[in-house]
């Protein structure tokens, strides 16, 4: 290659973006066989409703024995948070 910028010439051009230039574009680009680059949906399961983390800082002791409670009950650590949050708004 030699030392010449054989690009200097471009300018930069707006691009059409009405729906009849978009749609334009789009036929000829599956006429030639280009895929369709839209966003799909995520695959996978649905989120959860529990979406809020919390992350306390605990002695390991406490820690340990809420682990322990909620390994018990057949339940996660997070649904025993929410089962003692509700017993201690109704003392309230």
């Amino acid at each position: 290659m030699s030392g010449s910028n054989r690009l200097a010439g471009l300018k930069a051009r707006p691009k059409g973006t009405t729906v009849e230039e978009v749609r334009r574009v789009d036929e000829v680009g599956e006429a030639r066989g280009f895929l369709d680059r839209t966003p799909r949906k995520k695959p996978g399961r649905k989120p959860s409703p529990r979406t809020y983390q919390l992350h306390p800082k605990v002695f390991p002791k406490v820690g340990e024995a809420i682990a322990a409670e909620a390994e018990r009950l057949g339940i996660t650590q997070g649904q025993l948070i929410e089962i003692l949050w509700k017993k201690y708004e109704a003392s309230n």
